[in-house]
C-alpha cells in the first residue's frame, strides 16, 4: 500500500487547521487516514511552540516504511529537523514570456539603429565642421549689391 504523510484540513472557513497524518495515496485529503502524526496552525506565530506538534518517533517510522511527505509537510520537517529538503532553482521561471521577450528584442534592436544613426551624424556633422568652409559665395553676393 502506497502511503503519504500529508496534511488534512480541518477548522471553520477562513480559519484553517491541519492534522499532519499518515494516509493511503487513495483516501481523500480530508477522509480516511491510517494515523494522526501531529498538528499544524498556521494562523499562530511562526515562532510559536504550539504552531507545530509532531510525533516524531512515528513519523520516523513511517518515513522507514516508505511514506513520502508531500512537499508542504516536508517543509515542515525540515523546520523541526526531521528531514533535509533540497532547495528548488527554477532559474527559468523568472524570465518573460515569449511575447514580452520579442518586444525586448525589438526595443534592444531600434536603440542599436537609433545609437548607429546617431553616430553617423555626429561624423557626419564633425565631417562637415573640419571641411574649409566655402566663402566664395557669400563674397560673390557682396560684390553683386556693391555694383549695384
Amino acid at each position: 500500500m502506497a502511503t503519504k504523510i500529508r496534511l488534512a484540513r480541518g477548522g471553520s472557513k477562513k480559519r484553517p487547521y491541519y492534522s499532519v497524518v499518515a494516509a493511503d495515496v487513495r483516501a481523500p485529503r480530508d477522509g480516511r487516514f491510517i494515523e494522526k502524526l501531529g498538528t499544524f496552525n498556521p494562523l499562530l506565530a511562526k515562532d510559536s511552540e504550539l504552531r507545530l506538534n509532531l510525533n516524531e518517533d512515528r513519523i520516523k517510522y513511517w518515513l522507514s516504511e516508505g511514506a513520502q511527505p508531500t512537499d508542504r509537510v516536508m517543509r515542515l520537517l525540515d523546520d523541526a529537523g526531521l528531514m533535509k529538503r533540497e532547495a528548488r532553482n527554477n532559474p527559468k521561471k523568472a524570465l518573460p514570456g515569449q511575447k514580452a521577450q520579442e518586444r525586448i528584442e525589438e526595443k534592444k534592436q531600434k536603440a542599436e539603429e537609433a545609437a548607429a544613426a546617431a553616430k553617423a551624424a555626429e561624423e557626419e556633422a564633425k565631417a562637415a565642421a573640419a571641411a574649409p568652409a566655402e566663402e566664395a559665395p557669400a563674397e560673390e553676393a557682396s560684390e553683386e549689391t556693391k555694383s549695384e
